[in-house]
Order: structure tokens, then C-alpha cells, then sequence
């Protein structure tokens, strides 16, 4: 429901950016390598991120460390009670890749509500208004 509407609103910018929506398990180096910019959206389960995002980092890792070196991310984590070491995770994975985080996480506790749906259009327009303007 967040990344569907981050990915809704990114392609209602007005700009000429291609958009993926790849499921972590069906990305892979090629996608990362072709990429401007990422939103990576990641359940919480036990403190971490989802088992499907880290099998995407542990393929992609070796393969675009070099050739992604500050490639402009965004992150949307929700959880049922915690999203802090899920957050962490993901920002320590591409920390080591030396990707860019350009825009604040949006991090969901709980049920979701309208006002977070709003915000993950709302990160996903700016995500994508950010990279068609060259800012990130």
C-alpha cells in the first residue's frame, strides 16, 4: 500500500523518468545499474528489514558496489511495533555501498493511516521530482 502509492505519485511527475517497480526478489545488479535513484520500501519482521530486501543487497552487493557510488535512495520501512532495526539495517547496507540518502525515511508503526499513505506519495513526488531535476 506505501510503495504502491510512492511508485503512483513518482509516476505522476511530470518529467521524462522511466519507473520500475521491481519486487526485491526479481531485481537484480542490471536494475541497480540502470537506476538514477532507488525507493526501497521494506517490511519490519523481528527487528530487521524483510528477508526479500536482503537477498536483493547480498545479490546486488559485490556486483554494483563500485558502479552505483552515490546513487540517490529513499526508504519506507513499516512495522508492527518497531522499525528502528530495520532502518538501521538498510541504512548500514548502503552505507557500504556508499548510495545517497536523499530524502528522510518514512518510518510506520502500527496500522496504517491515511496521512501515511499521503506521505509515501508524498516521498515517492519527491524522490522522483528530485532526480528529474538533477538536485539529487
Amino acid at each position: 500500500m506505501l510503495s504502491d502509492a510512492a511508485v503512483a505519485a513518482a509516476r505522476s511527475v511530470p518529467a521524462e523518468l522511466v519507473i520500475r517497480a521491481t519486487p526485491a526478489f526479481d531485481a537484480g545488479p542490471e536494475d541497480v545499474s540502470w537506476a538514477d535513484g532507488a525507493l526501497l520500501a521494506t517490511p519490519a519482521h523481528f527487528g530487521y528489514m524483510s528477508g526479500a530486501l536482503k537477498d536483493f543487497f547480498e545479490r546486488v552487493y559485490y556486483p554494483c558496489l563500485e558502479h552505483t557510488v552515490g546513487l540517490p535512495f529513499a526508504l519506507i520501512v513499516k512495522g508492527d511495533t518497531d522499525v528502528e532495526g530495520a532502518r538501521a539495517s538498510v541504512e548500514r547496507i548502503t552505507t557500504g555501498m556508499r548510495w545517497r540518502r536523499v530524502l528522510p525515511p518514512l518510518l510506520v508503526v502500527g496500522e496504517v493511516r491515511p496521512q501515511d499513505v499521503e506521505d509515501a506519495a508524498e516521498l515517492g513526488a519527491t524522490l522522483a521530482a528530485g532526480l528529474a531535476e538533477g538536485i539529487f
